[in-house]
């Protein structure tokens, strides 16, 4: 049996492991820190590390809220990567590994280092392009009709004279029949984009997935293509129903430091400007080459369609203050007895956004259910594995920078401790809803693999059912690190709470879901609650742990569905295995 009292955890969380960290001084130091206010509606919390509280091996509510509290107290300074809010965290996350009886999961190490290169952007001219058809320039305010940045680390880029091309939706997909830079020359050029997929539009479930959106619908993805086909700048016409989100998401993500991996960790093609325009911009820019911007988008949904020239030119230059910094996945593992080469993966992502010393009160971004929970989930899996001893290995990945852009999920893809041919399946922990028990729980990407039918079978022995997002066409599939296992062809199950409660039922559910959307995601306000009913939450965390149980504990290879658009690289990478 496992007995360690939390107190034990927060200590070693406080002392630097040798693994990963040469400074033992600064995080004894944090430990004799004032403690900032706590924040309301909860009441004031006693310093977490003083608390002492004995685990058991098995999964329970209080183990749970215990590690919450602690991942999501005001000591760990909203855990942003590179600080020392990131050392306290991933200190604790090792500790807890270690009291579970797991093994360092990256190849004899705890961690995985992830480099990461941040460009600020501390100067732009206006958007000006140079109409041919009837002369003159128009200019587009940075923030108000577009926003831009370079996705190529170089403080100085500049647009000068650059065509500008009309390429639909953006889109090569060879499955769908479907090619929008078919016959058309975009090197050096500007390619002008829409956001969502053709299917969104035409609303035909025999073009693409219909309103749900695919990865080709996805803003990462237009930006990649645009890259591959030799693009200088591409810039998405931003709509808020097609997009699910206003313009004003788009304008702060794009205003803020941007992290991304260095080009030495992903080599592929990145076009020197990326960037949005607001819809009128769009129309006003096709307008004075002569188009209707309306009218093209319309027929960009329509099989056949080609990309069209504007008679325009653009003209940008933006300068970035570029520095580089490091940060660190935690990894965790429990060798298989019977197939040791063969995983199954768990990850959750310990980041958060810090604290804002900018805003008056309580300033920081303490996480606790994005994605303190997800964290603590993982810490009770893992334990329970740990005396469980499963056939195959079973791996913990605490990934860094999710709110950054999913890289360090995206880094493990790239060096996983395990080949990817030989992992099973990714079960990814994002944003645990506490809103009490639920009859249902909500998978996200709803028929693209056999995860969720194996999730089903999970919890029709309790007498639960599966159901898909109720908003599909907005993308939440790419939106966390299963993400990048399911782009790589590894089969990834993303699932969270439900939305049909046991007590309130559905319109209980979306109350609770839109009050967090509205008053605590992403705000200082997504603190740790003692007043929190656990029910719920540990039902799906134990439905979790039973998916990954039924895995490691069988032969079993679950396998995306026909249509799925990571069908064919999956069983490519199966291929080399044989």
């Amino acid at each position: 049996m496992r007995r360690i009292a939390l107190a034990c955890l927060s200590a070693l969380a406080l002392a630097a492991c040798s693994s990963h960290d040469e400074d033992k001084a600064a995080p004894a130091a944090a430990a004799t820190a004032p403690a900032r206010p706590a924040t309301s509606p909860p009441p004031p919390l006693p310093a977490v590390a003083n608390e002492k509280h004995d685990f058991s091996p098995d999964i329970t509510a209080g183990d749970f809220a215990a590690h919450l509290r602690v991942i999501s107290s005001d000591e760990y300074d909203g855990r942003k990567p590179a600080t020392l809010g990131e050392r306290l965290t991933t200190n604790y996350i090792i500790a807890a590994f270690k009291a579970a009886g797991l093994e360092p999961g990256n190849k004899g190490e705890w961690v995985q280092t992830v480099p990461a290169v941040s460009t600020e952007l501390t100067g732009q001219d206006a958007l000006n392009l140079n109409v041919a058809e009837g002369g003159g320039n128009e200019a587009f305010a940075f923030g108000t009709d577009m926003v831009a940045g370079t996705l190529q680390a170089k403080a100085d880029v500049e647009l000068k004279d650059s065509d500008i091309v009309f390429a639909g939706y953006g889109v090569d997909a060879p499955e769908a029949q479907w090619n929008d830079f078919d016959g058309v020359d975009v090197k050096g050029k500007t390619v002008i984009v829409l956001v969502n997929d053709p299917g969104w539009d035409a609303n035909d479930p025999k073009l693409f997935k219909g309103r749900e959106m695919t990865y080709y619908g996805r803003w990462t993805y237009k930006f990649e293509e645009a890259a591959r086909q030799g693009a200088a700048a591409v810039f998405i016409v931003h709509q808020a129903e097609p997009a699910g989100y206003g313009w004003n998401v788009v304008k702060s993500g794009w205003t803020m430091p941007r992290l991304d991996l260095p080009e030495s960790e992903d080599p592929a093609p990145r076009v020197a400007v990326a960037g949005w325009l607001t819809r009128d911009a769009a129309q006003r820019l096709f307008a004075r080459a002569g188009k209707n911007f309306d009218e093209l988008a319309k027929q960009a949904g329509v099989r056949g369609f080609k990309a069209v020239p504007l008679d325009a030119k653009a003209n940008l230059q933006l300068h970035s203050n570029i520095t580089h910094s490091l940060s660190n996945n935690v990894i965790g593992m429990v060798k298989g007895t019977d197939t040791p080469d063969e995983a199954v993966v768990y990850t959750a992502h310990w980041d958060h956004l810090g604290h804002d010393a900018s805003l008056k009160g309580h300033a920081i971004y303490n996480g606790a259910v994005d994605n303190g929970t997800g964290i603590a989930a993982l810490l009770e899996i893992a334990a329970k594995f740990g005396h469980d001893k499963p056939k195959r290995s079973v791996v913990f990945a605490a990934v860094t920078m999710e709110e950054s852009g999913l890289l360090g999920s995206a880094y493990y893809v790239a060096h996983p401790p395990f080949p990817l041919n030989k992992t099973v399946a990714d079960i990814n922990m994002d944003a645990l809803d506490i809103t009490g028990p639920t009859k249902d729980m909500i998978v996200t990407g709803l028929g693209q693999g056999t995860l969720e039918d194996t999730l089903a079978d999970v919890l029709k022995a309790d007498n639960r059912v599966v159901v898909g997002d109720a908003s599909p066409e907005k993308g939440y599939y790419f939106r966390s690190d299963h993400f990048n296992f399911a782009k790589a062809g590894v089969p990834a199950l993303s699932a969270g709470g439900g939305i049909d409660m046991v007590t309130g039922g559905k319109a209980a559910g979306q109350a609770a879901a839109d009050d967090y959307g509205k008053n605590r995601y992403h705000q200082p306000t997504d603190v740790f609650d003692m007043r929190w009913d656990f029910t719920g939450v540990m039902q799906n965390v134990m439905a979790f742990y039973k998916v990954g149980e039924k895995l490691a504990d069988s032969d079993e290879w679950p396998t995306w569905k026909d249509g799925s658009e990571f069908k064919a690289v999956r069983e490519k990478s199966l291929a080399k295995k044989k």
